[in-house]
């Protein structure tokens, strides 16, 4: 397990392995992921090669979605088990994911938008419909069409840097080439495209005022497209609530439990939460979108043999992906807290403000 050091969220540029350069030069990338995901769980990322046009794309249709009225948006409400759709504000609460209850049920403000990987997406592959289901394109006056151009052109480039980063792991890891690739050839993938804002008026500031709970991410790895806000913060190993904002051209990426449940913790699943972007009392909107790479819903989750040696006790039973992210869901989005998550409890209710 990783010990206290300084917090610090490194940027590695990841060109070798989008160029395919030498395998010299891939291997020290390996060593900076390998770095970064021990001592933080949070990385920048740079030489995505995520073209411009498809980052400004994406804001327009975020933009375009979430500025219409709150009644249209309820139209493409789903199931909360499906997570695909819409969500509206104050109905979710994250940090029962955790098994942390927040101040208010159901009281995280954000609204989110999801779509993700769906049976039609793996053609000869035989697949639960329940954990692929299908997306709904939501109807944008005067938008629809360019709405799901863009977004369609930010998934497949996001899916593509994640499964990148899937192969640097296996080098991080020294695993192999394709160790990873019985658990993602048909991943259970989720962009979830969020908008933190509150009405205008009267605010009055207090712990119950939550824009996204503290939580960890349910996969193997997030890829985060976010404004240059206040209002993300990550728990180092200080036990202290830290900002990060992404830097110029850099993408936020992170660890989900997959990650940690695979090296036994010695890579973190870093627990994050998003405080209002309320500056000098003022709400300043915040935009995020967070690509999920979490994995095949029926691969089995089993600790790598290499971090059990030494007597290293196992920290986790195994787990399918889709029942790791069944409980997860069950607690953010039905409000049924996830008592497994006791370590992770405990770290929140150590942190410092």
């Amino acid at each position: 397990m990783t010990m206290n050091t300084p917090f610090h969220v490194p940027t590695v540029d990841i060109t070798p392995y989008v160029e395919n350069h030498s395998a010299a030069s891939k291997a020290e990338v390996a060593r900076q992921i390998d770095e970064a995901c021990r001592r933080v769980g949070f990385m920048q990322i740079v030489g995505h090669q995520i073209p411009d046009d498809v980052i400004q794309g994406l804001g327009a249709a975020l933009d375009a979605f979430f500025g219409m009225e709150l009644e249209a948006k309820k139209a493409f409400i789903r199931p909360p088990h499906e997570n695909r759709g819409y969500t509206p504000p104050r109905s979710e609460s994250l940090s029962y994911t955790i098994g942390v209850d927040p101040v208010a049920r159901m009281n995280d403000f954000f609204e989110a938008y999801n779509l993700g990987s769906s049976v039609t997406d793996y053609p000869g592959v035989e697949l639960i419909e329940e954990h692929y289901a299908p997306n709904t394109w939501p109807e944008i006056p005067g938008a629809t069409e360019s709405f799901r151009t863009w977004i369609e052109a930010y998934y497949d480039n996001a899916r593509r840097v994640s499964q990148l980063l899937v192969v640097s792991f296996a080098d991080a890891l020294g695993v192999g080439a394709g160790y990873f690739e019985p658990i993602v050839d048909h991943s259970l993938d989720v962009l979830r495209m969020n908008n933190y804002a509150l009405d205008p008026g009267e605010l009055e500031l207090g712990a119950d005022l939550t824009g996204m709970g503290e939580h960890t991410d349910f996969g193997i790895v997030t890829v985060l497209w976010a404004d240059q806000v206040e209002g993300l913060q990550v728990l180092g190993t200080d036990g202290g609530w830290h900002d990060v904002m992404p830097a110029d051209g850099a993408l936020l990426v992170n660890l989900g439990d997959i990650a940690a449940r695979l090296t036994n913790d010695e890579w973190m699943s870093t627990l994050h939460r998003v405080k209002p972007p309320v500056i000098n009392g003022t709400i300043k909107r915040r935009r995020s979108a967070a690509f999920f790479f979490d994995g095949n819903a029926e691969a089995l989750i089993e600790t790598i043999p290499s971090f059990l040696a030494d007597g290293q006790p196992q920290r986790y039973e195994p787990v399918t992906v889709s029942q790791n992210t069944k409980a997860k869901l069950a607690g953010s989005r039905i409000g049924i807290k996830n008592l497994a998550a006791t370590a992770e409890a405990a770290r929140v209710a150590a942190a410092t403000s």
